[in-house]
């Protein structure tokens, strides 16, 4: 009976044991080549760059130059400071590190790109698609690339491809702006009708879409796709001017200044915002109004509007400077940031 009662406590006394054996145990230490990688990580994202960069020198002084995510960061600080060439160096040295990582291939390719070598960052493209074919950035990249080759043809296989992996707003602007640079209106108008499908409130695609319903002369639908967009989002100065446009064709000149108010805290310099707001008054034979609206901003300064001559700017014209505004600007590469899980 004794023994039966000694045996919980020997149980106990193994079990405190055990507990204190697993307590004097520390915490497995990590390599020195990855010590540091999640301070650095937190430094980057807190955007607090002077530390970043301190604590990744000391970290490649300690493993002399091999720790692959230090070199990584200092890479993406350095093109955030603008050091283009020296990041691309940076990435380079990674992908030698590291070749089988298809992100620094991407990074590689896409500082290539940024320099303007667009063939190179081609070739940098392929390679990294051997090693993840599904890769929706990848694929939209290289058809970035072939546009400004002016490869219109290969740009568009690559585009379709990073819709069929991934249904991206930024993919659907790329193809638009691929037929707008062809000339082809119906072609871009079909590109934006699918992307706002997939994307129905994304305002810029609907401001777009309406535009480009006002060059084919499809001004219900246009009013529609312009309304669709300011629901979504009031201060959207390109639809406030085409939309006011529209209403200022058609004598409404109350409702299109009350637009070009709004447009006015947006783009308060803006002459053709100016014009407008100037024609109105002249509409409404307001003329000292109109000498005003005609002197304020910038629009005086370029003389775009003077008094004997001043014209209304139609939605033609208003369509015509945002789609030459979206060619020169919108063909963007995506700006990723492949921070994310690599420490």
């Amino acid at each position: 009976m004794a023994d039966l009662e000694k045996e919980p406590i020997l149980q106990q006394s193994d079990a405190s044991a055990d507990i204190r054996k697993l307590r004097s145990k520390k915490a497995p230490e990590l390599p020195i080549l990855e010590r540091r990688n999640w301070l650095i990580h937190l430094h980057y994202i807190r955007k607090d760059y002077e530390t970043c960069k301190a604590i990744i020198k000391e970290q490649l002084q300690e493993t002399q130059g091999m720790c692959e995510y230090a070199v990584y960061v200092q890479a993406l600080i350095f093109r955030l400071e603008g050091k283009i060439q020296e990041s691309f160096e940076l990435f380079q040295t990674c992908a030698i590190l590291n070749p089988q990582n298809v992100d620094n291939l991407k990074q590689v390719a896409r500082s290539l790109y940024l320099l303007g070598k667009h063939k190179a960052a081609i070739e940098v493209y392929s390679e990294a698609a051997k090693l993840n074919e599904k890769d929706w950035e990848i694929s939209h990249n290289l058809g970035v690339c072939f546009m400004h080759l002016k490869n219109f043809e290969k740009a568009k296989v690559h585009l379709n491809c990073a819709l069929q992996s991934s249904k991206h707003d930024l993919t659907f602007v790329v193809f638009g702006k691929l037929y707008l640079l062809e000339g082809n209106t119906e072609g871009a108008v079909e590109i934006y009708k699918k992307a706002v499908e997939y994307s129905p409130e994304n305002a810029e695609l609907l401001t777009t879409l309406g535009l480009l319903y006002l060059e084919l002369g499809v001004y219900q639908k246009a009013f529609e796709h312009l309304g669709n967009a300011l629901t979504y989002n009031p201060y959207n100065y390109k639809a406030i001017l085409a939309a006011g446009s529209m209403m200022q064709s058609h004598n409404d000149y109350d409702v299109a200044l009350s637009k070009y108010r709004i447009a006015a805290h947006a783009i308060p310099e803006s002459p053709p915002l100016w014009n407008n707001i100037g024609m109105c008054f002249f509409g409404k034979k307001k003329y000292v109004a109109v000498s005003m609206s005609m002197s304020d901003g910038s629009a005086g300064r370029l003389g775009l509007a003077p008094l004997c001559g001043c014209e209304l700017l139609s939605c033609e014209d208003i369509k015509s400077a945002a789609a030459l505004c979206s060619c020169e600007n919108g063909a963007k590469l995506y700006t990723g940031d492949y921070t994310e899980g690599r420490h």
